[in-house]
């Protein structure tokens, strides 16, 4: 596919249905599905995967499920063919046998996810093809573990939920950031009570990533679309999957209202004024998403999240990370803790204070999770647990309601942008099953 026919199918592909969100779709559609929370998978020594999305993100995943016993690579897929056969020559030379290769057009996914030797499909491809993919996964009988965020719509949060019910199969979000070090110390603590009742959290992706969206290559084919076309959180899930888990989101509370607020875009085209010729057709787009996007959430158990976006300024990297109860507070960046009565007043301490709630998964599996070093091992740890739970047949971590709620703040802020900042109703995509 040449660059301008795959930017043109990322414009085009579910990007027009995220604009104008309709109040309706917050009304959980009428199912006769039981729900999928505390359903576990199907014991199976050897996990058998089908990979869809042989990009740069793809790699990465790709080089995880290499360094994880007892998973067999069947077929690889990728609108680039090259790609996919580079993907199925890497799982060659590891020592497998060597996968089928899917790379005849946008479609061709559709044939692996038809294969009866599949039991688990990932999808790391561009945003708008999440939806499509893994309903396909699912409806022909396979698992899916689909990249961030795993819908842009409403509509597609739903059709996720009910294709995931009625099919009886799982899908799971990758939130890696779920996974990271101190996350995986952090909920521990939040489970053990060291937080007191937990009151508030913030959560965001700030992340310069202005020379990504610019790029004639990757990423940036596809990724700078949705500035054009929306206004709104467009990259929830990072910073708000750690937290919503340390609540209990789904076990116990749900998120039951959004506000949100955008300031005027002027980073990315300024970025672009100084960095792209002049005579580029990147100099005529306008950019209808600001710069730094706010949103507020409210719980069932009447705590708060503040959500941020940012993409296109000048700054350090940040997820905020904070989660704050009746005991005690903990904020990242850099990692810290102050829990009522410790040693030292009322100053911060850092991790090594905590150590004793380190997480088993890092103590297993930190070493070779470093080593691998996606985003410091989170990657690797996050792809060791879903194989895990499938061939132990355990629940997994994430479920099709988180991948939809998590997801969710991209459309909702959207809406309440459209209406003048006014709240909006979130949906319960639990439909009840959250307490």
């Amino acid at each position: 596919m040449k660059r301008r026919d795959l930017f043109k199918s990322a414009a085009t592909v579910g990007v027009a249905t995220a604009i104008g969100v309709s109040a309706e779709a917050t009304v959980a559609p009428a199912t006769t599905a039981a729900t999928m929370r505390d359903v576990p998978f199907e014991k199976r020594e050897v996990v058998r995967i089908g990979f869809i999305g042989c990009g740069g993100r793809g790699g990465g995943l790709f080089n995880d499920l290499l360094n994880i016993k007892d998973v067999e690579i069947k077929a690889t897929c990728d609108v680039v063919a090259q790609r996919a056969e580079s993907f199925a020559n890497r799982a060659e030379k590891a020592g497998q046998k060597r996968p089928q290769v899917y790379g005849a057009g946008e479609k061709d996914y559709e044939k692996l996810c038809a294969r009866e030797d599949i039991d688990l499909v990932y999808i790391a491809t561009p945003w708008d093809w999440h939806v499509p993919m893994a309903v396909c996964a699912m409806e022909h009988g396979k698992h899916a573990a689909v990249e961030v965020p795993a819908a842009t719509t409403l509509a597609d949060c739903w059709k996720l939920v009910d294709t995931s019910e009625r099919t009886r199969k799982h899908c799971i979000q990758l939130e890696n950031c779920c996974y990271g070090y101190t996350e995986r110390m952090v909920l521990n603590m939040c489970k053990k009570g060291l937080f007191g009742e937990l009151l508030h959290g913030e959560a965001a992706y700030n992340h310069d990533l202005r020379g990504l969206l610019l790029a004639d290559s990757g990423e940036g084919l596809w990724r700078r679309v949705p500035h054009i076309k929306r206004n709104g959180n467009l990259y929830p899930t990072h910073g708000l999957g750690p937290v919503a888990q340390y609540m209990g989101v789904h076990s116990g509370d749900r998120f039951t209202r959004l506000v949100s607020m955008s300031s005027k875009s002027v980073g990315l085209a300024e970025y672009r004024d100084s960095h792209v010729p002049a005579d580029s057709p990147k100099r005529k787009e306008t950019y209808a998403c600001g710069d730094m996007n706010t949103s507020l959430i409210q719980t069932a158990q009447g705590r708060t999240v503040i959500l941020q976006h940012t993409v296109t300024l000048p700054r350090p990297y940040s997820r905020l990370n904070v989660i704050e109860g009746s005991k005690g507070i903990f904020m990242d960046y850099p990692a810290r803790f102050y829990i009522e009565g410790q040693k030292g007043g009322e100053d911060f301490v850092g991790t090594e204070v905590y150590k004793q709630y380190e997480d088993l998964l890092w103590q297993r599996e930190g070493e070779l999770a470093r080593k691998l070093g996606g985003h410091g091992g989170m990657d690797y740890i996050m792809n060791f647990r879903l194989i895990e739970c499938y061939q132990s047949g355990l629940t997994p971590d994430m479920n099709c309601y988180d991948a939809a709620a998590w997801s969710a703040p991209g459309p909702l802020s959207e809406e309440s942008i459209q209406k003048g900042n006014a709240g909006i109703t979130f949906p319960d995509f639990t439909r009840g099953n959250w307490k």
